[in-house]
């Protein structure tokens, strides 16, 4: 059983806003590997979740944005796809993570606003 490995990249921007991009698969199998990259991170920060290359996002996943966003000043979501974009609708998330469309996504769907 292989599931695709999550890749995290940590970038300071400033001494209060971190960027954490992601790549491969937010799941079950990969949650804690976020959760744990952003324990490590001191104090209260604003964190910007860069989504753009991750293809996968579950429940899990879900879960473990919560958790970063329980344990961060601020949190906000780019290069969020249409169907995790849809995802975040469905399970109210939406105005809770501030979330931004990826224009690199490769999904014609429109915003709905």
């Amino acid at each position: 059983m292989s599931h695709q490995l999550l890749t995290i990249e940590v970038t300071r921007l400033d001494a209060s806003h971190v960027r954490l991009r992601l790549t491969g698969e937010l799941d079950y199998d990969t949650a804690p590997d976020l959760v744990a990259a952003a324990a490590e991170l001191p104090g209260e920060q604003h964190v910007t979740i860069d989504l753009t290359g991750v293809g996968l996002c579950d429940s899990s996943g879900l879960s473990a944005l919560l958790m970063v966003h329980r344990g961060a000043g601020a949190i906000r979501l780019t290069g969020v796809s249409a169907r995790l974009q849809q995802l975040l609708d469905r399970t109210g998330l939406t105005e809770l993570l501030a979330a931004e469309h990826g224009v690199a996504d490769g999904d014609n769907v429109s915003a709905i606003g």
